[in-house]
Order: C-alpha cells, then structure tokens, then sequence
C-alpha cells in the first residue's frame, strides 16, 4: 500500500474505514486501496446498519482491539455510509503500532 489507513494527530490518530454490517462476526480484515488511491481498513461487524447498532459495534470492536476505552473512539464523518472516519484519542504512534501489530 502507498500509505496507511490512519492519519497521525495532535491527539491520537484519525482512520478510514470500509465497514461491512451484518457479517458473521466482528473482526478487523486489513487494509484495501480504493479505486481513487485512497486506502481503508476494512472493518466487519455482526450488527445490523440499524438506528447505530453497526457504528456502536465498530466503536466497540476499534476500542477492544486497540485497547482504548470506548469514550476514546468517536465516528467524525459517515454516520450512514460504509465509508467512515473515526478519530482514536491517545497516543498516537503507540495506537499506530498497535494497529500495525494487529493487522500483522
């Protein structure tokens, strides 16, 4: 990939996301380049685009997995979409290399 999901920030790291609601479980599959050169981490999640559910379970599956609470996950655009950007407060290399140890 030329660049990575996630953007460093003053405050932690900023990420894009393609989410898949309604898989069969919750899960962090890697990255993808998109068409326009862009590139996303591809989440899944068992929960229903309904009314939150999908975007509360990626919340929870991005603070479980990065190990941050989930008060430190907050959705900044793409309430609606499956293309989103979330904000991950905290430090923000240690969250990078964390990331880069999970997605291995």
């Amino acid at each position: 990939m030329s660049a990575p999901a996630y953007r460093l920030t003053p405050g932690g790291l900023t990420l894009s996301l393609r989410v898949t609601p309604n898989a069969g479980a919750d899960r962090l599959e890697g990255t993808e380049l998109r068409d326009d050169g862009s590139v996303v981490l591809r989440v899944r999640v068992a929960a229903v685009a309904d009314k939150g559910r999908a975007n509360a379970a990626v919340i929870a599956l991005l603070a479980r997995s990065l190990g941050v609470p989930k008060a430190s996950v907050r959705l900044l655009a793409g309430d609606t979409a499956r293309l989103k950007r979330v904000a991950v407060d905290g430090d923000g290399p240690a969250l990078a290399a964390r990331l880069a140890a999970l997605l291995g």
